[in-house]
């Protein structure tokens, strides 16, 4: 179940996939500190955002279309995010989806895997507090407002 699910029918949506509260916490702060917050969706781990993006287990009844962005955490329980960024380039269906990985990961290796699975950015948490909510900022307002989306996630949401 979403944790968070605050979309407007008129607003795209943004995909915040993260199992930390304190990194969703301080994400979701910058996203509402810069009027991003309407079209946000929080789910704890991979499996659960396939099934938000495929509309199925509790997510079943959610309505039609895709984020605009998917913004992904690395290291989760169950499924991580690398295996869910390999699912979704995967799916004809979810592929269009941009998809940033959002990571306290510096590692090379982790960093070369992602963006040979397609990952459309690789964005290492900044430690300071204010650093974190600037980089969120950015974020939010490229993918949100700057980027034009795939046709899929243009479609209605509501």
């Amino acid at each position: 179940m979403c944790s968070s699910d605050l979309m407007a029918p008129e607003k795209l949506t943004i995909l915040l996939v993260e199992d930390n509260p304190d990194d969703e916490a301080l994400t979701l702060r910058a996203l509402k500190k810069n009027h991003l917050l309407n079209g946000i969706v929080v789910v704890r781990d991979g499996a659960e955002a396939l099934d938000y993006l495929l509309r199925r287990g509790a997510h079943a009844g959610r309505p039609a279309g895709h984020p605009v962005v998917a913004f992904l955490d690395l290291k989760m329980p169950r499924v991580d995010g690398l295996a869910l960024l390999r699912q979704m380039k995967a799916d004809p269906e979810l592929r269009t989806i941009p998809v940033v990985m959002l990571t306290s990961s510096r590692e090379e290796f982790d960093l070369a895997q992602s963006y040979q699975a397609g990952v459309n950015a690789y964005v290492v948490k900044p430690v300071d507090f204010q650093q974190y909510l600037d980089a969120v900022k950015q974020l939010g307002r490229f993918w949100a407002h700057v980027n034009e989306p795939p046709p899929a996630a243009a479609r209605a949401t509501a």
